[in-house]
């Protein structure tokens, strides 16, 4: 079964090549992808590794959390699955997320929609 690792606090100039041969110390590399702004095309700074075997991710776990890469200490751990955003931002539906003054049945009231 393969493992989905996560790994953070990568240096910016991190290749997947890097995290491949890393990982591949402790085991079989499925996959390497590592997160990349969408406009920009930088790194993020984590990555996702998937390891061939449970028993692979263990070893790589307990070897590379807390070691150094590229003058930066990595944190690797079991990724988690992404979780559900509600839909429609940050403004959606609800009252206590939007600016301005609401009466108690949750209607905005006249005024300075302002915020300090």
């Amino acid at each position: 079964m393969e493992t989905k690792l996560y790994v953070g606090n990568l240096s910016y100039s991190t290749s997947e090549e890097t995290l491949r041969l890393l990982f591949s110390e402790y085991g079989s590399v499925t996959s390497v992808e590592l997160i990349k702004d969408h406009d920009t095309g930088n790194s993020k700074g984590f990555a996702f590794v998937e390891m061939g075997s449970q028993d692979d991710s263990d070893k790589a776990i307990s070897s590379l959390n807390g070691a150094s890469l590229e003058n930066r200490v990595i944190k690797v751990s079991i990724a988690k699955p992404r979780e559900e955003r509600p839909q429609g931002g940050w403004y959606a539906d609800s009252p206590s997320r939007s600016y301005g003054s609401h009466n108690s049945s949750g209607q905005k009231r006249a005024g300075s929609t302002r915020r300090y």
